[in-house]
């Protein structure tokens, strides 16, 4: 309303101007055309007011344009959100990082889309800064981080090596003869990074049947595994994972005894449940770190469950992910198995948590659950260049770059508030 009296007021001017001054007509017909040119632009470009905004550009521009919190405020959840275009992509390439293992390495095994590395996490209260490789490193020099856990514990520390690559080229400094465990040395920062191996966390023997493996495990519940836990004393952060070992046929020992079992219907053994097993084996793994004397001032982050994505079947019977898209929120619930595994996580770390104050250990979650159950799209599916399982696809793993690089976001912003650190 204001443009159009401020476009009244001068024709008024003008006519005023014509009774007046016949003489000074072309002053008023040049002054006359510059307010209709003015008036014809509000016209065109602006925004119609009865057309129709889809909600997810809505909900897209309103993140754009709302004052938002920072992520270290205390009222902020930045694991709650949703997935917005970002054109700008990953910080790194599959060409950039000589480290991309190959059956993470999708474009380099044919995978043509694209758009999947071109989204970014955005939380619905504050906004997640993505990963500074420099300021991360400088938060972290002189220590030791370990990622404890499956081969996707593996494959969000392969992440953490090529985003860190961009500002140091790390050096390989031990690998054992099956490549489980690794450690990598950043000789600037004097950062040490590693992958301690472990299906279970406590330990796990598989039964040998007839001379073979049966793929059936003996899980001792109140035994850790000492392939990780022997080498945490002198380790200053720890990502704790596991999930996906225990979908399959276990027996629970506990005390030396068995005391249920994981997938089977055996009359004289109680199935306790996928999620019994799972949550007593992060129990045992975190009160082993809490009570080890040598672990002094130790911060441990527990990665919750990163889901998988098989459609139309499940790993072994056809089941694959060909999605080239996020989810958009709203369209998919937490729920399930997945809400099961992640609440049972978050418990137990949050049990640990309160007991650790005591002894000056640090324990908090690492969130992931949410925002990957949105990101059916990042896995390599058939892009894994697996020489010994043709035909299958990867539902579990996550193609670097991708979706799983967001994990290191997530774990940048945690140590920036725990050092105190402002994220804006």
């Amino acid at each position: 309303m204001k443009s159009f009296h401020l476009f009244s007021d001068m024709l008024h001017c003008c006519k005023k101007e014509r009774w007046l001054n016949p003489g000074r007509m072309a002053p008023i017909l040049l002054c006359s055309l510059f307010v209709t040119s003015i008036f014809s632009f509000f016209i065109l470009y602006s925004p119609n007011p009865f057309q129709a905004t889809p909600k997810q550009d809505l909900d897209q521009k309103n993140a754009m344009i709302q004052p938002q919190k920072a992520a270290d405020d205390e009222n902020c959840d930045v694991f709650k959100g949703y997935w917005v275009p970002d054109l700008n992509g990953s910080l790194y390439t599959n060409l950039s990082c000589a480290t991309i293992p190959e059956s993470k390495n999708c474009f380099k095994n044919g995978r043509k889309d694209k758009d999947f590395v071109n989204w970014r996490w955005k939380p619905d209260e504050c906004d997640l800064p993505k990963f500074d490789p420099k300021t991360f490193l400088r938060i972290v020099r002189g220590k030791k981080m370990a990622f404890i856990g499956d081969s996707v514990a593996r494959n969000h520390m392969e992440s953490l090596v090529c985003l860190l690559s961009k500002e140091e080229i790390p050096t390989d400094i031990y690998k054992d003869s099956e490549d489980r465990f690794r450690t990598w040395h950043f000789p600037y920062y004097n950062f040490t990074l590693m992958i301690l191996w472990t299906r279970f966390l406590v330990t796990g023997e598989e039964r040998i049947i007839n001379g073979s493996k049966s793929g059936v495990f003996d899980l001792h519940l109140d035994k850790v595994d000492n392939e990780w836990s022997q080498k945490i004393s002198d380790i200053d952060y720890a990502i704790i994972s596991d999930a996906h070992w225990f979908f399959r046929k276990l027996y629970l020992h506990e005390g030396g005894d068995i005391t249920g079992c994981v997938y089977c219907s055996e009359p004289n053994v109680t199935d306790r449940g996928l999620g019994y097993a799972i949550r007593m084996s992060f129990r045992t793994a975190l009160d082993h770190i809490n009570k080890c004397k040598e672990c002094k001032g130790i911060m441990t982050f527990l990665r919750t469950f990163s889901p998988a994505h098989f459609e139309h079947g499940t790993w072994d019977t056809g089941g694959s992910c060909n999605r080239t898209g996020p989810v958009r929120k709203g369209e998919i619930q937490l729920e399930g198995i997945e809400l099961e595994l992640r609440n049972i996580q978050v418990e137990e770390i949050e049990r640990e948590r309160k007991k650790g104050k005591k002894g000056g250990k640090r324990f908090q979650a690492l969130d992931v659950t949410r925002a990957m159950l949105m990101r059916p799209d990042g896995h390599p599916g058939a892009y894994w260049d697996n020489k010994w399982m043709k035909g299958y696809n990867d539902c579990v793993h996550w193609c670097l770059p991708g979706p799983i690089d967001v994990w290191n976001d997530f774990l940048m912003a945690m140590l920036r508030k725990e050092a105190g650190l402002s994220l804006d």
